[in-house]
């Protein structure tokens, strides 16, 4: 187990080094999941306009 924990420690840079990870995966995550987020409004937009036209 000590072999682990120090592998997560990484010599006393630990936090940096996960931390640095966690954000980048998180900025990667929003790279994904704004665009999609978009396109599903742009979509609901397009359906209401639509739909006030036809009216």
């Amino acid at each position: 187990m000590t072999g682990l924990s120090e592998f997560f420690a990484m010599g006393g840079h630990g936090v940096y080094v996960w931390s640095s990870y966690a954000i980048t995966l998180g900025i990667l995550l929003l790279n994904v999941v704004m665009p999609w987020l978009d396109r599903k409004n742009l979509i609901k937009e397009a359906a209401r306009r639509r739909r006030r036209e036809d009216v």
